[in-house]
């Protein structure tokens, strides 16, 4: 039961930073091709990573093991980390929010005056 519920928080971590750093990478590379200035500075990125980092882990860390964890089959040693659900989920949820933050990037400022 134990080690099932460390490998689902595993599973989760990994989905929740790689939403995170694909969508930070992907905003940092466009911005910096399009605007010749990269919408998140250093500083602003090591921030982000760190409170993402640091609030991922402890949410994912405390979360106890239930019964219903027992009910269905184990993986396999072949079965990949992130699996094509996850992969979906990833890339759903980064287009998501980049279409939101390049939306208060570039037209942000025209829609506001």
């Amino acid at each position: 039961m134990w080690g099932r519920n460390v490998y689902d928080s595993i599973a989760k971590f990994l989905q929740f930073q790689l939403t995170v750093n694909v969508v930070a990478v992907i905003v940092a590379f466009t911005g910096a091709c399009i605007t010749q200035d990269s919408p998140l500075k250093a500083v602003q990125m090591l921030w982000v990573n760190l409170i993402m980092d640091t609030l991922a882990s402890l949410a994912l860390a405390t979360e106890p093991p239930t019964e219903a964890l027992l009910l269905r089959r184990p993986y396999g040693r072949d079965h990949p980390l992130v699996s094509g659900t996850m992969l979906r989920n990833i890339l759903g949820h980064a287009a998501y929010q980049l279409l939101v933050i390049f939306t208060l990037l570039f037209a942000g400022q025209s829609h506001g005056q």
